[in-house]
C-alpha cells in the first residue's frame, strides 16, 4: 500500500509473561530504531529474543556494548547461527508475547 496510519507497541517481557518494558511509536518508525531500543533496554541485561523484524548488525552491536545479547531467527537468505538448545526453545516461545498482547 505504501502507507500506514497508527502506532506500534513494542514490548519486552520475561519468560513468565510479565512486562519489563514497553514503548509506543508512530507506525512509520522502524522496529530497529536505535533510540527506541536504547530507551527500552536501559535497565536490562542478559539475552533479548526478538523476531526477524529486529535483525540488524548495528543494533546487535549497540546492545552487546550495553550487556545485552540480541537473539533473532534468521531469514531464508541468511546463514544459520549456532544457537544452544535453550536459545532455540526460547526463540520459539512467540505464543507468550501474543498472549500478553491479547490481554
Amino acid at each position: 500500500m505504501g502507507w500506514f496510519f497508527g502506532f506500534k507497541l513494542h514490548l519486552i517481557i520475561n519468560d513468565k509473561g510479565e512486562i519489563l518494558s514497553f514503548f509506543l511509536t508512530k507506525g512509520n518508525v522502524d522496529d530497529r530504531d536505535a533510540k527506541t531500543i536504547t530507551n527500552m533496554t536501559k535497565d536490562l541485561f542478559g539475552k533479548l529474543f526478538g523476531d526477524k523484524g529486529y535483525i540488524s548488525k548495528a543494533l546487535s552491536d549497540l546492545l552487546f556494548g550495553n550487556g545485552i545479547q540480541l537473539i533473532t531467527a534468521v531469514r531464508r537468505n541468511m546463514k544459520s547461527k549456532a544457537l544452544s538448545n535453550e536459545e532455540k526453545l526460547l526463540l520459539r516461545k512467540r505464543s507468550v508475547i501474543e498472549t500478553v498482547n491479547d490481554e
